[in-house]
Parts: C-alpha cells; structure tokens; sequence
C-alpha cells in the first residue's frame, strides 16, 4: 500500500508542479510575512488602473459602482530565479497566499469582489530579477459626495481613492506607475443618465491620528448629467399645467364649477409631479434646482385658483350693489346670474332668463315641462336665450369680463416667461 500510494503521488501532476515552482522561487526559503527590504527605505509599489466600466450611479445611495482591472508593481528580490532565456513565469490566484503581496484597499468602498468566473481573476507574473506584476479585476461600489444644489443641471465630481490598509509612507510608497497615463478607459464607457466628462488621475497623502501618514492614489471623474429626460418627465408637465391653468381665465367668471374644477385638476396634478421626483431623490436639507422650478410652478397654479377667488367674491359683491339699486321687493328671491348658476349649473342671462320664484327648476326639467304642456318653444325665454347666444358667445364673454381677468391673461404668461429666462440663464 505504501510503494502504491508513492506511485499515485509521483503520477499527480497537479501537486508536483506547486512543488517546483516554490523550489524555483525560493518560497520556503524566506519568511514573506514581511515586507520586501524590510527595515530599510519603504518599498515602491506602482500602481496601473484599466477602468472597463462605470455600472451604475446612484442618487439615492449616494454611491457609485466600477468595474475595473489594478495591476501592481513591484519589485522583491526574494522571488529572483535564473532564467537562460530571460522570461518570466506566470501563475494564477494558488500562489498569492504563499507570497507577500501589497494590501490595497478602496477607501469609502460599500461592496467589492473579485470575479471568480470561471476562476478567479487574479494573474501574478514574475521576472528572473525579482519584479512582480500582480493583477485583478474587481467590481467595487463607492461613496460619491454629490451636491443635488443645481440638480438636475448638475456635474457631479467623484473618484475611486486607494491606500494601503497596513503600511504607512515609513514602509510603503504607493504612486502612478506611469503618471497620468497610468489610467485607462474602455472607449465604449457610456451611462444612460450621465455624460462622463473626463477621467483623471491623482495623489496625495491621508493623515490618521493612531498610525501616521498614507500615500492615497485618487481616480477622478466628472459626470454631467442628461437634461433631456428631466425635461420631459418634469420641466415640461410643469409648463403644460401653467398653462392650462390660464385658461381659466377665458372661461366666463359666472361658470363656477368650470373654472373651481379646473384650478383644482392643475393643483393636484402639480403636486403629484412634485411628489414623483422627490420620491428619486435623497432627502437632502437644502433646495434643488428643479424644487425651484416646480414649487413656483405650482405658485402660479395655485395664484390662478386665488384669483378666481377674488374675482368671484368681488362679482358677487358687485351685483348685490346692481340689486338695492334697482330697488327688488325685500320679501322675494330674486336670483341672479351666478346665484342662479350656483343652483342648477346652466347659463342663465339676467335679463331674459330669470323669474322669481324661489328655487329655479333645473334646465333640463324646465325644457322637459315646456314640452309636455304644448307650449309654443318660439315664445319661451329660454329659446330666446338661445338664439340671443348663437353669433354672440365671443361679445357676451368679453362683455362679462371682469378687469381682473383681464389684467390676468396678460400679467400671469409674461411673468411665467421671465421667470423662465432668468432660470434656464442662471442654471444652464
């Protein structure tokens, strides 16, 4: 069973292999829980960023997710080999553990991995002379501090920052291994909401107060976001429902359930447009670009109902002052327009529609009775009416006019227009 089991092993490539490479290496030889030079200067680590994709970015979150490939340089004479023809050796993730590697880490990550389909991602190449190329490709989600100030017109400014998590700048110095250029991107790199402005790459050095200074590499990007979406989703609702609620103000003052129902459709619809793009966003304490533009907005929607209000009110005060003038019998009803109006929701003209009888029937009802006691519809007042209207309607509205209407139609548009010139200027 032993001289079997000795055969097994010597025909088991898969565990002969780890064995020559670490023989090759020098492995056992040394203690790699230590640094390279350990004691002496702090060791160089390069670092080189391929950015493959920006996933997703998130208002809400407040964070961002990247996928990328980071490649570190290094170089660590404990791994030198002899080669005759100079080339190096290249081995997968097994390797990693047995050897000492740089502990980068994301600061104000959320999440990250490694992708390990079909295996891991990690590659570990090392040259005769001792230097090492470490790569991986990882998918990190981030914090980014956005400011929503002048959202949705905004440029939001966020990177991707690194650092070693153990060894300060006394044991390790993190750098761009080359510069600027040490920061790539996929051409094809494109956001639905965002345009990706430019990427750029930076470093500086982190302070904390129990373990002392670290060398920080930075990945910054600027994204500018796409108006189209906002506009159409929000911007432009909002300017149909100012509008409409003009409209109102061409509507007879005497119709009240035309025009009460339409100030209320308006202002229920811009609320619930309001409503719709708070839910999207973060509860931040300050004021939006677009809280600006929907909350006067719906100033102007609610400014339109107020005026009927008043015209309204000032309507009803005037035609009771019509009514002592003419001197009407105190002990009967005499309804006019808009009372009549308020009971039974029909046009009715003061002077050839009204009788005084105390509760009017309803239009319907009145022609209905006409009808069946067989009199003439040429001598009814209400045909009258009728046929008063026909050619007419355009004069009769303009006649009943109140001077608050008036000055409505052209004071409430032209200042919708200004206010909108001066905040597409200010914002855009």
């Amino acid at each position: 069973d032993g001289k079997r089991e000795i055969k097994m092993r010597k025909l088991d490539s898969t565990k002969v292999r780890p064995l020559k490479t670490e023989q090759l290496l020098h492995i056992e030889d040394h203690d790699f829980a230590l640094r390279p030079g350990f004691g002496g200067s702090p060791i160089p680590v390069g670092i080189d960023v391929q950015v493959e994709s920006i996933d997703s970015i998130s208002e809400v979150d407040m964070d961002f997710t990247m996928t990328l490939y980071l490649r570190h340089y290094w170089k660590d004479e404990r791994l030198s080999f002899r080669s005759n023809k100079n080339k190096s050796m290249t081995f997968d993730g097994r390797l990693i553990k047995k050897i000492w590697v740089p502990d980068v880490f994301f600061v104000h990550s959320k999440r990250s991995f490694i992708h390990d389909t079909t295996v891991e991602n990690i590659m570990l190449r090392v040259y005769p002379d001792g230097n090492v190329l470490f790569s991986l490709r990882i998918t990190v989600s981030a914090m980014c501090f956005m400011d929503f100030s002048r959202f949705p017109l905004d440029t939001q400014n966020c990177s991707l920052e690194l650092e070693s998590y153990a060894y300060n700048e006394d044991d390790l110095m993190l750098y761009w291994k080359h510069g600027n250029k040490s920061l790539s991107t996929d051409e094809h790199i494109s956001l639905s909401q965002f345009f990706i402005e430019e990427f750029s790459a930076s470093s500086g050095l982190a302070f904390y107060s129990s373990t002392g200074w670290y060398n920080r590499l930075f990945i910054n990007f600027a994204l500018r976001r796409h108006i189209f979406f906002f506009v159409l989703q929000s911007y432009f609702p909002a300017m149909l429902m100012v509008m409409l609620s003009w409209v109102s103000f061409w509507i007879d003052r005497r119709a009240v359930p035309a025009r009460v129902s339409l100030g209320i459709t308006t202002v229920l619809t811009m609320s619930t447009i309001m409503t719709g793009v708070s839910a999207s966003m973060p509860q931040v304490s300050y004021i939006k670009a677009v809280d600006v533009y929907l909350w006067i907005s719906f100033l102007f929607v609610f400014l339109s109902v107020i005026e009927y209000a008043a015209v309204n009110y000032l309507t009803t005060i005037e035609e009771r002052k019509q009514l002592k003038k003419r001197g009407k019998a105190s002990g009967m009803y005499s309804m006019d327009a808009v009372q009549a109006m308020a009971f039974d929701g029909c046009y009715h003209d003061a002077d050839e529609d009204m009788d005084l009888s105390p509760f009017p029937e309803p239009c319907e009802e009145n022609e209905t009775r006409a009808s069946q006691t067989n009199i003439s519809n040429a001598d009814t007042p209400r045909l009258k009416r009728k046929r008063s209207l026909k050619g007419n309607v355009g004069r009769i509205i303009l006649q009943n006019n109140h001077v608050i209407d008036t000055y409505s139609r052209i004071i409430f548009p032209s200042v919708y227009i200004v206010f909108n010139f001066f905040y597409w200027g200010l914002y855009i």
